[in-house]
């Protein structure tokens, strides 16, 4: 092998790390005082046209439920591959959902959002509850008056 061959390799080498690279990502979810069960909430990642990208947890585990959670099922988020080992228990009343996630860099300052569907049985079920561009800086924004989301924050 020539001296170039073995440069662009090791070039090649040293880049890879750099395309995949992720960081932690805190994610805190809380829930208005309402009456009744406790909410199923997807949290995923849209790309700038509102297409499904990713998802990064859901809460709730019965899977009969997920439909619910309308947006996030219809753009793909609720096949078992695209959300295995992103789940949790539901949410109650009033209860904090924190969690750590891991999500790409390039995801960031690109156009993305976070977005939230939420979804209670027997009451309504709300699409695109939360939606927050995905930003470098922390952020942190409140629900509006007909969900069950109280407040979203995220940071690094």
């Amino acid at each position: 092998m020539n001296k170039t061959a073995i440069s662009l390799a090791l070039a090649g080498m040293a880049a890879l790390p750099a395309i995949g690279q992720a960081r932690e990502i805190n994610l805190s979810t809380t829930l208005k005082d309402y009456r009744g069960n406790e909410a199923y909430l997807a949290i995923y990642v849209t790309d700038a046209q509102g297409a499904y990208q990713r998802t990064l947890w859901v809460a709730g585990k019965k899977a009969k439920y997920y439909k619910h959670l309308r947006d996030w099922a219809q753009g793909g988020g609720s096949k078992p591959a695209e959300f295995d080992g992103l789940t949790g228990a539901s949410v109650g009343s009033g209860e904090t959902l924190e969690v750590a996630v891991e999500l790409e860099d390039a995801l960031i300052d690109a156009g993305y959002e976070i977005r939230i569907d939420s979804a209670v049985e027997d009451k309504r079920d709300n699409r695109g509850e939360i939606k927050l561009p995905l930003t470098q800086q922390a952020t942190t924004v409140n629900g509006g008056a007909q969900g069950y989301v109280d407040s979203f924050s995220y940071h690094f």
